[in-house]
């Protein structure tokens, strides 16, 4: 693989969006998604918004730039690590269900229980018979449990090329800075790229419902994708606009005579920049 002198983040494809351009239209939807979080707040709503996809194709960072510029008590990013020994006895969606949103809260969820149609069904992590009734079953849950409740529920799939995932596994590998991102159970997804296809066609073919759809953001290009995935959002949910009253800045009370510094100036860190 050629190298050049641009990140993974940086780097520009045919027909890609420059960053100046990006940038400023991923301000204007951060603008939005402010106001998505006052209206959720205000009214007491609840939000959740599910992030599946190849692996590499882009779904934390579509969720940092949703975070970059809201209030973490509204918008939280959960993302759950491999389930312990007692998690795997539980009903498959049962740890899920304590991320759940209380009102005023937006939960974006980086991978969840469609792990079971996922990485658990390429890898053999769960049974035949586990996997054909998560299949049967999530679609209920969905509507009963979420939808029914009175949660609004986004379900997005971010998908990659075979040739743009086997480059950003080679960009990762590269780049000290992303060695975190790597596993063996994530590499092995170049390797098995059809079993990982044919899995993620029939997830999405029986759990596609009118009241839980599946959207499909196409990724290779990750500048398009993030703009488009956030524009979809604010969209499909009829926020308003709430009208909030802005606090006024008093003046600041006058310094007292006998204040002092004390202690506090020897405890200042060297300052080496």
């Amino acid at each position: 693989m050629p190298k050049d002198n641009q990140t993974d983040e940086a780097r520009d494809g045919s027909g890609n969006i420059s960053r100046k351009q990006f940038e400023k239209e991923l301000s204007k939807l951060q603008v939005e998604l402010t106001r998505l979080q006052t209206w959720v707040k205000a009214e007491g709503q609840r939000v959740i918004v599910v992030f599946e996809g190849r692996d590499t194709a882009g779904k934390g960072g579509a969720i940092s730039r949703i975070t970059a510029r809201t209030s973490p008590r509204v918008y939280r990013h959960v993302a759950l690590p491999a389930p312990s020994d007692r998690e795997k006895t539980q009903v498959f969606i049962q740890r899920y269900i304590a991320q759940f949103p209380a009102a005023g809260e937006i939960v974006l969820f980086d991978r969840s229980w469609y792990n079971r149609a996922g990485v658990e069904r390429v890898m053999g992590f769960c049974t035949d018979e586990e996997y054909e009734r998560f299949l049967t079953m999530v679609p209920v849950v969905e509507r009963e449990m979420i939808v029914n409740n009175g949660i609004i529920l986004r379900k997005y799939f971010l998908d990659v090329s075979q040739d743009e995932q086997r480059r950003r596994f080679e960009a990762r590998i590269e780049d000290p800075l992303k060695h975190w991102k790597l596993s063996p159970m994530d590499t092995e997804s170049v390797r098995r790229w059809w079993d990982y296809t044919l899995a993620y066609q029939r997830m999405i073919e029986a759990t596609h419902m009118s009241w839980a759809p599946w959207h499909i953001v196409p990724a290779d290009n990750k500048r398009r994708a993030r703009l488009n995935l956030i524009r979809h959002l604010l969209d499909s949910i009829p926020y308003k606009k709430v009208d909030i009253e802005l606090p006024k800045i008093p003046k600041a009370q006058r310094r007292p005579k006998d204040a002092t510094e004390g202690l506090t100036a020897g405890l200042l860190i060297p300052s080496k920049y």
